[in-house]
């Protein structure tokens, strides 16, 4: 019997991925790719994820993490809003420690399950 729910599908797109911790993002990087995508990164720094943005080409949406390496990467979100690229934060912040200008932001809170995370990136696609 097949399912009546397809599976969720990133195919064709590009998706970034800013997160510091090695294990957490190699986790995201083989659920996003497992779901079509191509995985831009992961860059563990905000100066890394400015660069890419600069010189990657089309993105289509991101997965950030708030706190690179003691550095906030709220800048790359800036410029992400800026060209209308859909993200949300994967983060260990609550959502109080997260400013006012960012709270729309869907927010995931670590520790997280990459695979039902990348399974929501799609309807990010679609309410954008």
């Amino acid at each position: 019997m097949m399912s009546t729910h397809p599976r969720p599908s990133l195919s064709g797109r590009r998706v970034l991925v800013v997160e510091d911790e090695f294990f957490v993002a190699d986790d995201l990087v083989q659920a996003i790719t497992q779901l079509g995508a191509e995985v831009l990164g992961p860059v563990p720094t905000r100066e890394e994820a400015l660069d890419l943005l600069a010189t990657a080409g089309p993105i289509d949406l991101a997965v950030l993490d708030i706190n690179l390496e003691d550095e906030a990467v709220y800048p790359v979100a800036d410029l992400l809003a800026a060209q209308g690229v859909p993200f949300l934060f994967a983060t260990g912040y609550s959502r109080a420690l997260v400013p006012a200008g960012y709270q729309h932001v869907p927010r995931w809170e670590k520790p997280f399950d990459p695979q039902t995370l990348a399974q929501t990136l799609p309807k990010l696609l679609r309410d954008n």
